[in-house]
């Protein structure tokens, strides 16, 4: 019985076995014999690739949730020299690539220093260009065309550089390129040129070979099906307001130095650098500030290709995760309204030889900054195609002069001389100083009070609220005399004056006048100086946004904040909030409640019946306010405008300073600053609404070098 069963069990195992053997040489068949020329030519073709695949940009909002800056997708062709093959084809390729953009009107990236129609001829400096250094020698160094040069044996490191004519036979000849047309034959070698830049790492930043192509385009290179052409959706910048240039900035490939910065930046935590080398990244403005938050994570993905180019099969090894929306304190609407003010009043002021100004506003409470505006600006829409014109404007629209300028405060600086004396016990708010028109406590030659300089007459007894409202410089100079300068710049410090107010975007330090700063400068300091520094004048550059900022800290009691332009962000997927932004307090100064008040009370009075009370007549809010018109130099009889201001009077929001270079008086910006606490306080009235350049920038006046 155990004999059958084993035997029937031995005979169904063999014919499993015989089944199984015929199926898989039925496989074997079809594979090897029906189909093996199609496997073969797949095995033999196809091509396994893995690449990096950048996140979608996060967006950028202001603090309303209204969209700055988002994304749209274009295309852009980039090119493989190893999937091209040899000499001849490549060439090919390229020659067919080239003629489609001529025939389409593409324009494709060729930096090569020689004119595209014969004769050819060098254009700008091919082989060196000047340098000149500190002490103003004038130095030659080698150009990109140079190094490609003699790296690729077209040239002698101390040859005589040949011609250009010369040079195209050379690389011809290097190149393998049999092109009877001149005309073709410099258009191929422009990108030859371009991808051994990077091939001998001459150039670092990666070659797109032309970016924004069109569906007719792609469609004809597919239909050519041209080898190592790749042609991939790109995700680009778009902007959805054509203001707050200078905060927003701009996105750009990298260069060498950045790519040296960030293949060592880890934004995923998995030890390796997230930056590709032809990866885009925030050049200026929110979108360098907050690169970390808006870059993304990026994703990898393994890709199966033909020899055509063909996707033929992709896997996702790690998926992107795209970058978070980043929420900024500036209200795009009050930005707009402060940009169309400056663009339509600064051209208009009376001043003869009037330039650039800037604007800021600041939340009195927070920190933040609700506007900041250079005037002139520029768009970051047309960046690249405005930026020869921008560059060689004297006026400088690319330079952000609300953070970057320094000015002498003037006047503005008053309000603080007020506040240290009152706080130090020199005066109190009821202290009457007699303005004698002369300063005469160091010589009787000293310096004079405005009023006495212009009309021959005084103030008489001020105190400190009446001299703010009417800018008394005999008192001024007689507090800041019994003060001494170390008072003063131990106050101009409490207030952030003469340093950086801690803003995410670059700023400049600007400087309080006093002995160091002056004998730093080769000059020497006297105890006179300090009379200058007591109203403003002397060597004391501050930034408009320090100007702002003084003031806020000056209204609110005291309370200096740190100013910032980010206030939260937010997951791309809305699954939450990453980061919320908290008003920082960077000092506290202690100032009694009467002693403020006989400031603010000096500066309301400005408003409601000094020299800008004309502006503010018919705004429902009060407004306290500062005027003050800093001497350019010693030499010049032109001055800049300074204004500074704040509202609502009795629990302030905003505080604004405002100067316009070469401007004048600071009275002349009261309608300026009008228009702004308008916007500001009535954002749906139907005021005039001003133009954005009624003036062109290039037609304003500039004073001759």
């Amino acid at each position: 019985m155990d004999s059958r069963r084993f035997q029937i069990r031995t005979f169904g195992f063999c014919a499993l076995m015989v089944i199984v053997l015929l199926a898989l040489s039925a496989v074997l068949y079809r594979t090897q014999i029906i189909r093996g020329d199609y496997y073969a030519s797949q095995a033999a073709y196809k091509i396994s690739n893995v690449e990096t695949v950048e996140a979608g940009r996060g967006e950028i909002t202001d603090r309303n949730g209204v969209v700055l800056v988002t994304n749209s997708i274009t295309y852009q062709v980039t090119l493989d020299l190893s999937r091209m093959g040899k000499a001849e084809n490549r060439n090919r390729i390229l020659s067919e690539l080239v003629g489609v953009c001529v025939d389409r009107g593409v324009e494709w990236n060729d930096s090569l220093p020689v004119t595209t129609q014969p004769p050819f001829v060098y254009t700008g400096d091919a082989f060196f260009y000047p340098v000149t250094d500190d002490h103003g020698t004038v130095t030659t160094s080698p150009t990109r065309l140079y190094k490609l040069a003699v790296a690729m044996k077209w040239m002698g490191a101390d040859d005589e550089p040949p011609s250009a004519q010369e040079l195209l036979d050379r690389m011809s000849a290097s190149f393998h390129l049999e092109e009877s047309d001149p005309v073709r034959a410099r258009q191929v070698l422009g990108v030859l040129y371009e991808l051994h830049l990077r091939s001998k790492d001459v150039y670092r930043t990666a070659y797109v070979f032309a970016r924004d192509v069109d569906i007719g385009f792609i469609s004809r290179v597919k239909e050519l099906s041209l080898a190592g052409v790749n042609i991939r959706p790109v995700s680009v910048r778009q902007y959805a307001t054509d203001y707050a240039a200078h905060l927003l900035g701009r996105v750009g490939l990298m260069d060498a130095e950045e790519w040296v910065h960030y293949q060592t930046v880890d934004l995923d935590g998995d030890g390796q650098g997230d930056y590709q080398m032809d990866a885009a990244v925030g050049k200026e403005g929110a979108e360098r500030a907050f690169e970390s938050w808006l870059r993304g994570r990026s994703g990898v993905r393994s890709l199966e290709l033909n020899t055509d180019g063909k996707v033929v099969d992709e896997t996702w090894i790690k998926e992107p995760v795209a970058g978070a929306r980043v929420r900024l304190t500036l209200d795009i609407e009050l930005q707009e309204k402060v940009e169309q003010a400056l663009a339509y009043r600064i051209p208009r002021l009376p001043s003869r030889n009037k330039q650039g100004a800037a604007a800021v506003v600041i939340d009195v409470k927070t920190g933040g900054v609700l506007a900041s505006a250079s005037y002139p600006t520029f768009h970051l829409s047309s960046y690249s195609a405005d930026y020869n014109k921008n560059v060689s404007n004297k006026l400088k629209p690319l330079y952000n002069r609300a953070l970057l300028g320094t000015y002498a405060p003037g006047s503005t600086f008053k309000p603080l001389t007020g506040i240290a004396a009152l706080e130090e016990g020199i005066i109190t708010p009821y202290t009457h100083i007699l303005d004698t028109g002369v300063y005469r406590y160091y010589s009787n030659n000293g310096p004079k009070c405005w009023i006495y300089r212009q009309y021959g007459t005084t103030h008489g007894l001020q105190t400190v609220s009446q001299a703010i409202t009417n800018s008394c410089n005999i008192f001024f100079y007689d507090v800041g005399r019994q003060l001494g300068i170390e008072k003063l710049r131990e106050y101009a410090a409490t207030f952030g004056l003469g340093e950086k107010t801690g803003i995410e975007l670059p700023e400049s330090a600007g400087v309080m006048a006093g002995p160091e700063y002056t004998q730093s400068m080769g000059q020497t300091w006297y105890p006179g100086n300090t009379l200058s520094a007591a109203i403003g004048q002397e060597s004391s550059q501050f930034t408009p946004i320090q100007l702002a900022n003084y003031i806020a800290a000056l209204v609110n009691g005291g309370t200096r904040y740190r100013t910032h332009l980010l206030q939260q962000v937010d997951a791309s997927d809305g699954s939450g909030v990453l980061y919320r932004a908290k008003p920082e307090v960077v000092n506290t100064i202690e100032i009694a409640p009467r002693n403020l008040n006989a400031v603010k009370s000096g500066m309301l009075a400005l408003t409601e019946s000094g020299s800008l009370a004309r502006y503010f007549t018919d705004l429902d809010v009060k407004v306290g306010a500062k005027t003050g018109s800093a001497q350019i130099s010693a030499n010049s009889k032109e001055s800049n405008a300074v204004l500074v201001c704040f509202a609502p009077y009795d629990d302030p929001e905003i505080a604004v300073a405002i100067v316009a270079e070469r401007g004048g008086t600071g009275s002349e910006l009261g309608a300026v600053a009008a228009d702004i606490f308008t916007a500001y306080f009535h954002p749906d009235s139907e005021a005039e609404e001003l133009p954005m350049e009624e003036i062109p920038v290039d037609e304003l006046p500039v004073e001759p070098e």
